[in-house]
């Protein structure tokens, strides 16, 4: 034993007196579990004497958890529970907004965290949030304690700031500058790829006889002419009579849509959006160095990025590239025995250098 009751009451972020469940709950989980469960019944009278017991049920509560965090047992999402029905402990998921562990959070969601915190006190304090209940796991309590926050997030600071829209929007600003980063290298491995193949020429008359066909396509609709149209981000009365340009907007597009997809195509034939920069890079890289004549059926385009890996995997990345395979057969890019041709071979590596080139810009 290496601490006492008062050893440990020094660290409280406020007076015995003044201390809350909360507050207890993190002093106790802030050293060896074992050595929380012998102090407790020291605590426990030190908080006594302060005018400021706790009910049994929390101090039963508190030893269950603590013997089962020493025995192993204990999963991390029992012990944040157990932190929640303290009752000023902010739930882990808020609508669509994820509260990091301490350590990740950022400055902003430090200072929102800290005054949930405080609005939960004050909330506890004119008896709006029942402990007790919350610990019982009452279904109508835990049900009030979750609107009490999502009322909390979604309402204007005295400053005008909304917390939900600030938190989620600091979220969507480090998604997209992950995003762009992993973008930029990807491109630049594609490059640095490309230089060692060579030379892809540009078969001008496979590319010619696509866009008559697609052109064709694109003006009557149906499966898969819809989705590359609104891929590609593009009007089929309105289309650029430049084929180059046309074709290669259409085939960026599978990767990186401009447009989002028509309502009616079923969501499991649009699972292409699940793959990342690396999966389309393994991809793309391997019907480079094959050349024409490569095998590019979603089973091989797996096998690709795969390397051999869990067939479970294998499965699921082919199932990803169905709908990439069944666009490229429309852009010629792909031939009926699922096979790459020249024009793939010339333009999917191009149109992908296309899409991250520009969202990279």
């Amino acid at each position: 034993m290496t601490i006492d009751a008062s050893a440990l009451l020094a660290h409280a972020p406020r007076p015995a007196a003044e201390l809350t469940r909360r507050d207890v709950a993190r002093l106790l989980l802030s050293v060896p579990a074992a050595e929380a469960v012998a102090v407790m019944p020291g605590l426990r009278r030190e908080l006594l004497a302060a005018s400021n017991p706790f009910s049994a049920r929390f101090w039963e509560s508190a030893e269950s958890v603590l013997r089962r965090i020493a025995d192993g047992s204990a999963t991390v999402g029992e012990v944040h529970g157990w932190l929640e029905a303290t009752g000023t402990e902010p739930t882990a998921i808020i609508g669509l907004h994820v509260w990091d562990d301490e350590p990740a959070r950022t400055p902003l969601a430090h200072e929102m965290h800290d005054l949930l915190v405080t609005h939960l006190e004050e909330c506890l304090t004119a008896g709006d949030i029942d402990p007790d209940r919350l610990l019982a796991d009452d279904p109508e309590a835990t049900r009030k304690y979750r609107e009490l926050q999502e009322r909390w997030m979604t309402s204007p600071l005295p400053d005008g700031r909304v917390p939900m829209d600030e938190l989620l929007d600091e979220a969507d600003e480090d998604f997209f500058a992950e995003w762009d980063a992993a973008e930029e290298a990807a491109l630049e491995d594609l490059q640095n790829i490309l230089a060692e193949v060579g030379e892809r020429p540009r078969p001008d008359e496979e590319l010619h006889a696509a866009c008559r066909g697609l052109r064709t396509a694109l003006t009557r609709g149906g499966w898969p002419a819809d989705l590359l149209r609104t891929g590609g981000g593009v009007d089929p009365n309105d289309l650029d009579p430049d084929d180059e340009q046309l074709w290669l907007r259409l085939a960026a597009g599978v990767a990186s849509p401009v447009d989002e997809p028509p309502e009616d195509i079923p969501v499991d034939q649009l699972s292409a959006a699940a793959l990342d920069h690396e999966e389309w890079l393994e991809a793309v890289a391997a019907l480079a160095r094959g050349g024409p004549g490569t095998p590019a059926s979603a089973e091989d385009l797996a096998q690709f990025v795969a390397d051999g890996d869990d067939d479970d995997d294998i499965d699921v990345l082919a199932g990803w590239f169905i709908t990439v395979v069944e666009q490229w057969q429309l852009l010629g890019a792909v031939d009926d025995r699922e096979r790459l041709t020249p024009l793939g071979w010339w333009g999917i590596p191009e149109a992908l250098l296309q899409a991250w080139s520009h969202d990279a810009a």
